[in-house]
């Protein structure tokens, strides 16, 4: 038996928790954001996350040292996992600990390079100066071939934010006068090998001779580094191809409706398995999902998110109301947080509407918001009149990822569009999809442009055809295309 009530008070003796899960980003949480019901074998937990509200059966739970270890199960007990409720501590309690904690991550890594190339002699290593959140590792090879080293120390980060930093050092390394460094390691951690393999593949040939992919393994004792074979671009289309998920076509909810009627030339509906997301100018600020038979909303931006009950209806009237108010081009104060939160997501909702804007060859897919390639959301795919299929990356700030980022959407998109898949799903209401690789659209403000763009947008491989779309800096007034650049061609001013 499952005693909830022991778990709702300890869950009520902290306001915020962060919920830490075995294969999905961590995040936090308030309490009205966590919801334990039921007895016995039917005791529930649910939690609310930007895709919804989720309900997970208790199988069983633990109280450790202030943390809540919850050992819980989806429908029919499958994808079993146990999720842990860490209660959030101030940053600089933590700020000495988790610096040394990466300086031994480091060492260690050091440690697998030196064991890897025998003779080898360790230079410099340490934490990059930025932000600590890498190893660095500078070392010469036992024939004294220069080399450097570099791995994720927060095990976080994902491989697009590796591989720029990686590339970026190696290029400083190798512009020293003193013994050049132009070849460096990659070392990943096993999760994240398969996913360098892949982008490995996607570099041009000069990258990939300076890159070389390793991985702990870990199953040995001691454990020990492995450099694995490149992959070449033609083996990226033999893995099997994940479904697409879409959400089953629903009426839209009565509680959605309601609050629609509020603004509807400013709200939309985005459906998902969880339920429905309602967006003031792509911006989330309200939740439906039905539960046992019944509709259940959440309302609140950001982390201020409530149960919305028939007696807090006019708590969701002012909302809108607020959000007219400074969620619009025309705000009477652009420092508001509705004015600057999710600009992107703004973009998107206006592009969604009129995707001429942007390019008026592209027609978009009515259900582009419901694509998901491998739990990776592409924000807008559209298909240019001649069947070219497009994938579109909006960025509203500097993003020094962006570049590797939209790649490796186009990977999984070339996957399923390579398989058939995209034809099966009927993306574009019948429209065929011409059998060429997709397109890569980034369109951005023009100041908005990492100034490393260029640099990773043109370590790509060459199979890739990648375009830079510069927009006017007023693009919540008026999006319009100021300058284009296709990274194959020349560049063209409007």
């Amino acid at each position: 038996m499952v005693a909830t009530n022991e778990l709702r008070e300890l869950i009520g003796g902290h306001h915020e928790w962060l919920l830490i899960r075995n294969a999905a980003r961590s995040f936090s949480l308030n309490q009205d954001e966590i919801d334990v019901g039921g007895t016995g074998e039917k005791a529930h937990f649910g939690f609310l996350d930007d895709e919804g509200f989720h309900t997970w059966r208790i199988n069983s739970f633990a109280n450790v040292d202030g943390e809540i270890a919850i050992d819980v199960a989806g429908a029919f007990s499958q994808k079993r996992e146990t999720m842990r409720l860490v209660p959030r501590v101030a940053i600089a309690e933590l700020t000495a600990e988790v610096e040394l904690a990466r300086l031994i991550k480091a060492g260690q890594m050091a440690d697998l390079v030196k064991a890897k190339f025998a003779g080898s002699k360790l230079g410099r290593g340490a934490l990059n100066a930025e932000n600590g959140r890498f190893a660095q590792i500078d070392f010469e090879t036992g024939d004294r071939r220069p080399m450097a080293a570099i791995g994720d120390v927060v095990g976080s980060l994902t491989v697009e934010t590796i591989f720029t930093a990686a590339i970026l050092w190696v290029e400083k390394l190798g512009m020293r006068r003193n013994k050049p460094v132009n070849e460096i390691v990659i070392v990943c951690e096993r999760p994240q090998a398969r996913n360098a393999q892949h982008l490995h593949a996607l570099l041009n040939t000069r990258w990939q001779s300076k890159i070389t992919v390793a991985e702990i393994r870990r199953k040995t004792d001691p454990p020990k580094l492995v450099l694995l074979p490149p992959q070449r671009f033609r083996d990226l289309w033999r893995e099997k191809a994940p479904k697409i998920t879409l959400s089953d076509t629903v009426e839209v909810s009565e509680t959605a409706r309601r609050i629609v009627s509020l603004a509807p030339g400013q709200i939309d509906i985005v459906r998902s398995r969880q339920g429905e997301t309602l967006r003031f100018a792509g911006l989330p600020f309200a939740r439906v999902r039905r539960m046992m038979g019944q509709e259940k909303a959440w309302v609140g931006v950001g982390g201020h998110r409530r149960p919305l009950e028939q007696s807090r209806w006019k708590e969701v009237v002012a909302l809108v109301d607020e959000l007219e108010q400074y969620r619009l081009p025309f705000s009477t104060n652009t420092r508001h947080e509705f004015y600057r939160a999710a600009p992107e997501a703004w973009l998107e909702s206006i592009l969604r509407r009129d995707i001429a804007l942007l390019d008026s060859n592209l027609i978009l897919s009515p259900i582009y918001h419901q694509f998901r390639s491998a739990r990776a959301k592409i924000d807008l795919l559209a298909l240019r009149r001649d069947g070219r299929l497009v994938i579109i990356e909006l960025k509203t700030q500097p993003d020094r990822e962006s570049v590797f980022q939209a790649a490796d959407y186009w990977r999984k998109v070339e996957l399923q569009r390579r398989r058939g898949i995209l034809a099966a799903a009927n993306l574009f209401d019948g429209l065929e999809i011409l059998d060429k690789p997709a397109l890569i659209y980034v369109a951005a403000p023009a100041w908005s442009f990492h100034r490393d763009f260029e640099f990773f947008a043109r370590s790509l491989s060459p199979e890739i055809e990648l375009w830079r779309f510069e927009l006017h800096e007023n693009w919540r007034e008026n999006v319009k295309v100021i300058a284009r650049q296709n990274y194959a061609e020349p560049r063209t001013n409007l």
